[in-house]
């Protein structure tokens, strides 16, 4: 089964990628959520903080990257609060929120050394968007961060396994997304990082213990994200790595 759907997701993406992306599709276009009163608060507050500058570290991202507020806060505390970092993580965003909010303040004053930047996941839920859209607003995210911050890096992340079977929908057009975009990281300015083995029983499934609704992770996931990735967030931002077995 998997074979099959995931050679249909692909040859879909080969055919579309000789056309121009129409400008209709919802994943590239820059949409707000300023009539959700939570969203707007966030976005105000988070305004606020990229104004006062100094971040070193940022994560851009939907409510998986918020999640380091929550479930994730003990690791986000031990190993990117001495790296000055700050959170664009939303609940619910898809791409085009993403582009709004960079367009509309959250990149005032912010200059770090480093974004990591995963979203996506909520364009495969919400519309069951086409791999190859979704992958041309991830596209867009990644030239805006390029030509507004051109002396930052990107850490370009796959985007995390989903549901818990492998050959399940949802996971498979998670994994062609993650096809195309990791060919838009050039080794130099933007690199890329597949996580999603790390998350990963032997046998492919996605064990609840990790994320429990099979998309969300819990705080073992978020040590398992923090550790598989502590190499990278090292190197890029020039600090010293902090060891594994550091975090409780």
């Amino acid at each position: 089964m998997r074979p099959t759907f995931l050679a249909i997701l692909l040859g879909s993406i080969s055919l579309a990628a000789a056309e121009p992306a129409p400008a209709e599709f919802p994943a590239i276009n820059p949409q707000s959520r300023i009539g959700e009163g939570w969203w707007k608060i966030r976005h105000e507050n988070t305004k606020t903080l990229a104004r006062q500058g100094g971040h070193e570290l940022v994560f851009v991202g939907d409510s998986i990257t918020q999640g380091w507020e929550s479930h994730g806060k003990a690791v986000w505390d031990k190993y990117y609060a001495s790296r000055k970092a700050l959170n664009l993580g939303y609940s619910g965003d898809r791409t085009e929120q993403v582009l709004w909010r960079l367009n509309n303040g959250e990149l005032e004053n912010v200059d770090p050394k480093l974004f990591v930047l995963m979203i996506g996941t909520n364009n495969t839920g919400h519309r069951k968007d086409p791999a190859e859209q979704t992958a041309a607003g991830i596209r867009q995210i990644v030239d805006l961060l390029r030509k507004e911050r051109p002396n930052a890096k990107i850490l370009l992340l796959s985007i995390f396994p989903r549901a818990e079977k492998p050959d399940a929908p949802q996971r498979l057009l998670n994994d062609a997304i993650n096809h195309i975009i990791k060919d838009f990281a050039d080794g130099t300015q933007v690199r890329w990082l597949d996580l999603g083995p790390a998350f990963l029983a032997p046998d492919g499934s996605l064990p609840k213990a990790i994320m429990p609704d099979f998309l969300h992770p819990q705080a073992p996931g978020y040590e398992i994200w923090a550790k598989s990735m502590e190499k990278e967030i090292a190197a890029l931002t020039g600090t010293p790595e902090i060891p594994a077995a550091a975090t409780p």
